[in-house]
């Protein structure tokens, strides 16, 4: 249950990012929930291997490489979702950091 209302709240931060964020667009909620879905799945099992294959320049960078993989995986999230666009790399920056950190405040607030 609580995994359930994670991604339902993931898709209402999607929506609300898409509709604040120039070069990202969502076509409706039910796609925004697919769109939660696939980035949890991406970040389960591609993250990892992207990690562990760009480590080295993930360490020379002292780990900020590691924003570029969380748009590579948003980008990938945009090519995998029909209705769910990401304008470019920068959308996909920007829309990585933001989903990440109020992500990160909503599972908290979950937790409790």
């Amino acid at each position: 249950m609580n995994y359930f209302v994670k991604l339902l709240l993931s898709a209402a931060l999607v929506v609300i990012l898409a509709s604040i964020l120039p070069g990202i667009a969502v076509s409706n909620y039910f796609t925004a929930v697919f769109v939660a879905l696939a980035l949890a799945l991406l970040n389960t099992f591609i993250k990892p291997l992207l990690i562990l294959l760009t480590l080295p320049v993930t360490l020379v960078t002292l780990g900020l490489f590691l924003f570029v993989i969380n748009a590579i995986i948003v980008l990938i999230a945009g090519s995998l979702v029909d209705g769910f666009y990401v304008s470019g790399f920068w959308a996909a920056l920007l829309f990585s950091l933001l989903f990440s950190v109020f992500q990160s405040f909503l599972s908290d607030k979950v937790k409790r």
